[in-house]
C-alpha cells in the first residue's frame, strides 16, 4: 500500500501547471467517438480514470490515436459506427466514464456488460438506470440495475421530460447523450444547476440543444460533427494548490490556464466569502470552455456558509474547503452535503475521521458539517479510504500541521492527478 509523509512548511512560491480537467477529458473522448470525422484533443488528462474511458471506446471499435504526449486524434463515422465489443467494458474507478457511457450504449445496437473496481461497484447506479429505463432502455444488474455489473442491450429509445430529484451532471449528461438518437425530444430539469460541460461540448459538436434556466432539452441530432478541443486545467485539481497557498504563511502561487466555467467556480465564490486574496488573471473565452490564470496569496480567512444550492458547483472541492475551514477565524457550516456520501468513499466520514485525528474541531449532524477554527493541526496517520480527493486534502493539511502527517493508500491519487506530490514539492520554498 502506497503512502506519503509530509512535514510542516512555512512558505509556498512559484507557478504551477495543473493537469487537464478530468470531466472535460472524459467527455472529449466519448463525444468525439460518436461524431463523424476527425476530432483532435489537446491537453488531455492521462489519469487512470480517463485512460479507462479511452480503453472502453477502443474496445467499441473507435480509432483513438495518440498524437504527442497529451493529445489524441479520433476517427469515427458517428454513433452508428460503434462495434460490438469482444469483452466486458471495464471503467476502473470512473463514475463519470461509466454513467455517461450508459447513455450512449442504451440507444445503440450493441449488447455490453459494464464493470468497474470495488469502489465503483458499490456506488449507486439507479440514479441513471431508472430514467434510462423510462426512455425504454434494456438494462439489467444487481438490485434492479442499482449496482455493477450492468448489462445493456441497446435499442431505440424515446425522449422523456425528466425532473431530476438531485442536481447531478452525470445524470443530466447520461440522458442527454441517450437523447441524441432517441425519438422525440429529451429534457432534464434539475433543482439547481450542475456543471454544464456536456451541454457546451454537444453544442460545439452541432447538437440541437436548448438551455432554459434549469431545464436542458436535446432533440434527435443525427451525426455530430468532429471538432478540435483544448482541455483546460482542472479547477478541482487546482483547488488543492489554491487552498495550500491561502493557509501557508508568506505564500504566493500562480496556477496557469485553469478552466473557469461558471458552473465550476463555486470554490472561488466561497473563498471570496472567506476574504481570500485571489486574483483571476487574463480570463479569456475558448471555443468551448473559458480559462484564466489564478494568483493566490496567503490570507487570514473568515468562516464560510455553504448552502445546498451551491453544492453542485463545488461538490468535488468540499474536502479541501474543509481543510481551509480549520484555519478560518470562527465556525464554518456546510449544509445538506448528502452527495458527498456517494463519491469514491463517504467523504463526510473520511474527512471527519482524518480531521478528528489531526485535532480539528468538527461536528457532523446528519448531512450538515460544522468546523470551528483556527486550529493548530497535529500530524497524524490518515486513512484516505482509497479516495483521491481525501488523500490530497490531507497532504495539504500536512503543510500546516505540527510534526509529520502520513497519508495511507495514496495510489488513488493517480485517478485524477498523477504527479500531485511532485508538483506540490516544487512550490515548497
Amino acid at each position: 500500500m502506497e503512502k506519503i509523509s509530509i512535514e510542516k512548511h512555512n512558505q509556498l512560491k512559484g507557478e504551477v501547471i495543473i493537469p487537464a480537467d478530468k470531466s472535460i477529458s472524459h467527455r472529449s473522448i466519448m463525444i468525439g467517438s460518436i461524431s463523424r470525422g476527425e476530432t483532435f484533443i489537446d491537453n488531455f488528462l492521462k489519469s487512470e480514470d480517463c485512460l479507462w474511458t479511452v480503453d472502453v471506446f477502443r474496445k467499441l471499435g473507435v480509432e483513438i490515436i495518440e498524437q504527442g504526449e497529451n493529445s489524441y486524434r479520433i476517427n469515427s463515422d458517428g454513433c452508428d459506427s460503434l462495434r460490438q465489443p469482444e469483452s466486458e467494458l471495464y471503467f476502473g474507478n470512473s463514475g463519470t466514464g461509466l454513467r455517461l457511457a450508459c447513455g450512449i450504449l442504451a440507444g445503440s445496437s450493441l449488447s455490453c456488460v459494464l464493470t468497474g473496481d470495488k469502489s465503483l461497484s458499490s456506488r449507486p447506479m439507479k440514479r441513471i438506470t431508472l430514467p434510462l429505463k423510462m426512455m425504454g432502455a434494456d438494462i439489467e444488474g444487481p438490485d434492479e440495475a442499482g449496482h455493477l455489473p450492468l448489462r445493456i442491450r441497446g435499442r431505440k429509445l424515446k425522449g422523456i421530460n425528466y425532473i431530476s430529484p438531485v442536481s447531478s451532471a452525470q445524470i443530466k449528461s447520461s440522458l442527454l447523450l441517450a437523447g441524441i438518437s432517441a425519438s422525440g425530444s429529451t429534457s432534464v430539469t434539475e433543482p439547481f444547476k450542475s456543471r454544464d460541460h456536456t451541454e457546451n461540448m454537444l453544442k460545439a459538436f452541432g447538437a440541437d440543444i436548448k438551455i432554459e434556466g434549469l431545464k436542458v432539452t436535446i432533440n434527435p441530432t443525427g451525426n455530430l460533427q468532429a471538432q478540435h478541443i483544448r482541455v483546460p486545467a482542472d479547477i478541482s485539481s487546482a483547488a488543492f494548490f489554491i487552498v495550500a497557498g491561502l493557509i501557508t504563511g508568506n505564500s504566493e502561487i500562480i496556477i496557469k490556464d485553469v478552466g473557469v466555467n461558471k458552473t465550476r467556480t463555486g470554490l472561488l465564490d466561497v473563498l471570496s466569502q472567506m476574504g481570500a486574496d485571489i486574483n483571476i488573471i487574463g480570463k479569456s473565452p475558448e471555443a468551448i470552455e473559458p480559462l484564466a490564470d489564478i494568483c493566490v496569496k496567503s490570507s487570514e480567512l473568515k468562516p464560510f456558509v455553504i448552502e445546498r444550492n451551491i453544492i453542485p458547483r463545488l461538490i468535488d472541492e468540499i474536502p479541501i474547503l474543509m481543510i481551509a475551514a480549520t484555519q478560518a477565524q470562527g465556525t464554518s457550516l456546510i449544509k445538506g452535503a448528502a452527495e458527498l456520501r456517494l463519491k469514491e468513499t463517504d467523504r463526510i466520514e473520511s474527512m471527519s475521521d482524518g480531521l478528528s485525528k489531526m485535532g480539528a474541531k468538527i461536528d457532523v449532524q446528519g448531512d450538515n458539517i460544522y468546523i470551528t477554527g483556527p486550529t493548530n493541526l497535529k500530524g497524524a496517520q490518515i486513512n484516505s479510504f482509497s479516495d483521491h480527493r481525501t488523500a490530497m486534502s490531507f497532504l495539504i493539511a500536512g503543510l500546516v500541521a505540527e510534526g509529520t502527517t502520513e497519508v495511507k493508500d495514496t495510489a488513488c491519487i493517480k485517478t485524477s492527478f498523477p504527479n500531485f506530490f511532485k508538483k506540490l514539492m516544487r512550490v515548497v520554498a
